[in-house]
């Protein structure tokens, strides 16, 4: 059984650099997969989803799919169309030669109100008497059904037909059901283990679910089967081909990059040099290790040894090697052994500080607070001397007497 773990789904990833919290489309076809699992929680943006040819035979564990817009599950297992009703977004379901013969079982897709297109096209149920019409009066959202167009009058036709059809489907359905359980009986005492490759080949086999399992496991072993002769013609190529890393006169190392990665030594540094190795980003840090000695250093990444010999001798005590966690590099800096720091003679330089003091001219003329004649205009005991200032309008000679006409 092939199960679908995160290291799958990273490799089905490298459109979007190993990133599968982000991931928006996500192709798992023709991978022998029997399980729908996990994708519900590592892949929440997911809006694209291809899971053909596999051995899936239960729609499941996509409830959190919220953004789902196309799901392909064609060439599958597949019996009963359930588990997708929390799919908001799902807009085109595509279950092309299942095995789908409870046709009842559309109807857990009329919660998704965004369904346009459906196509159900060589399952068993395609085979009912009124299957067409009763798909479409079940789900009024649907545009399309097996790459068809709807028609309005097929609409209303469909409804209106409705009842009718509904007995039709159900007694079809229940003597589908009853033949299914008699090919399982007769599939569960089948046993082809024994028969050879062009036997089972020769052999007629019934359409159905088990017998896909059968084909799949007999393709499955020949696969293995050719794998181990192959591994057996290439052992002594490979041992052949087994990387030198010392020359033959003297035992000097020697430059290698058997696993082929970019890599760049930077001297540009007087006091040490500084090595950065392109390390796979995603690569498990237990599968490298690292041997550093005065003149070379040996980095084995899964088997495959990258050596670089150094122009002159470093400090292996005090060199450091550390892992980026945004690029995955490996970064080395090795300080030199013959790198001496250069002493500079400190300058002491006495420089004459002149204190200038300016001496305060004194100011001896004196300075008298001037205060102001104080204004009785707020003095109330002096009302009565102010009204006899006033004068007289009468007595003013500046002021014209009335004229009367």
């Amino acid at each position: 059984m092939v199960r679908i773990t995160e290291d799958l789904v990273r490799k089905k990833a490298e459109h979007n650099e190993g990133i599968i919290g982000t991931l928006e489309e996500l192709s798992l076809h023709q991978e022998d997969v029997e399980k729908i699992e996990h994708l519900n929680n590592w892949c929440k943006e997911l809006q694209i989803l291809y899971l053909q040819a596999n051995l899936i035979s239960k729609i499941e564990n996509l409830n959190k799919l919220k953004k789902l817009q196309y799901l392909n599950m064609a060439i599958n297992n597949v019996e009963v169309i359930e588990n997708l009703e929390r799919c908001e977004s799902l807009e085109k379901l595509d279950l092309t030669l299942n095995f789908v013969g409870d046709l009842e079982s559309v109807c857990s897709l009329k919660d998704n109100v965004h369904l346009r297109e459906l196509i159900l096209t060589g399952n068993p149920c395609c085979e009912y008497e009124g299957y067409r019409e009763y798909v479409i009066a079940q789900l009024p959202q649907l545009t399309s059904l097996d790459v068809k167009e709807i028609t309005r009058s097929e609409r209303i036709k469909a409804l209106q037909n409705l009842p009718t059809i509904e007995k039709s489907i159900r007694a079809q359905q229940e003597a589908y059901r009853k033949q299914r359980d008699e090919q399982r009986v007769r599939m569960s005492r089948k046993d082809t283990s024994h028969l050879t490759d062009d036997e089972f080949w020769q052999t007629i086999s019934e359409h159905c679910p088990e017998s896909r399992l059968d084909i799949a496991n007999r393709h499955k072993r020949a696969r293995e089967k050719e794998k181990m002769e192959a591994g057996e013609d290439e052992e002594e190529p490979s041992a052949r081909r087994s990387v030198r890393l010392f020359s033959k006169d003297g035992g000097r190392p020697l430059n290698v990059n058997q696993a082929k990665l970019d890599f760049h030594l930077d001297d540009a540094d007087p006091a040490q040099f500084v090595l950065d190795v392109a390390i796979y980003k995603f690569l498990d840090a237990n599968l490298i290790d690292v041997d550093l000695q005065p003149i070379y250093v040996k980095i084995t990444i899964k088997g495959k040894i990258f050596q670089i010999v150094f122009p002159e001798e470093i400090h292996v005590e005090k060199s450091t090697c550390q892992r980026s966690q945004s690029s995955g590099h490996l970064i080395l800096k090795m300080p030199k052994v013959n790198y001496k720091q250069r002493l500079h003679a400190a300058k002491i330089t006495k420089e004459k500080i002149e204190k200038e003091e300016k001496p305060k001219a004194k100011n001896n003329n004196h300075q008298y607070l001037e205060v102001q004649e104080k204004h009785d205009d707020m003095d109330y005991s002096k009302i009565v001397e102010r009204n006899n200032k006033v004068r007289d309008l009468y007595d003013d000679p500046e002021v014209p007497p009335l004229e009367y006409c």
